[in-house]
């Protein structure tokens, strides 16, 4: 836990605060489907019971915060790209948050995620398209048939 001292008394971040802020900043970042158990241990307590914050962990440092990432990438973006995005995201909104310096973001990408098979986001489209088309032409081939 990180202490700051104030006139008024001391404030103390717990590392589950800074890492909740790290998951709503990771979720937003491009090309990151998802985050990852950081081992099987963690991976099976996630499984029964939800933790928002599986796949961050927190380290106080000396001159800072270690947070290291644990993601899964969109099959078909630029890995460095992301991670670099992912990590520069993080840093901004914990620095802004709490007003510590982030020593280090450490990504890890753990993993690939194809979201809609081998279709393009197009030829679902297209797909989608056709599908109305016949339906609409399903109908009015029954209205015509009922007149």
């Amino acid at each position: 836990m990180t202490d700051d001292k104030t006139p008024l008394g001391t404030i103390r971040i717990a590392p589950r605060v800074i890492a909740a802020i790290a998951y709503q900043a990771v979720q937003k970042s491009y090309g990151v489907v998802g985050l990852a158990p950081r081992n099987l241990v963690s991976g099976i307590a996630h499984a029964l019971a939800k933790d928002p914050t599986e796949g961050i962990a927190v380290r106080y440092d000396d001159g800072g915060i270690e947070i290291d990432l644990y993601i899964i990438v969109e099959y078909g973006t630029r890995i460095t790209a992301v991670a670099n995005s992912a990590a520069n995201l993080v840093r901004y909104h914990v620095e802004k948050t709490v007003g510590l310096p982030v020593k280090a973001v450490n990504v890890h990408v753990r993993g690939l995620r194809v979201s809609n098979g081998d279709e393009k986001p197009a030829e679902i489209q297209k797909q989608k398209k056709e599908s109305k088309r016949s339906r609409k032409a399903k109908k009015s081939g029954k209205a015509a048939e009922e007149a």
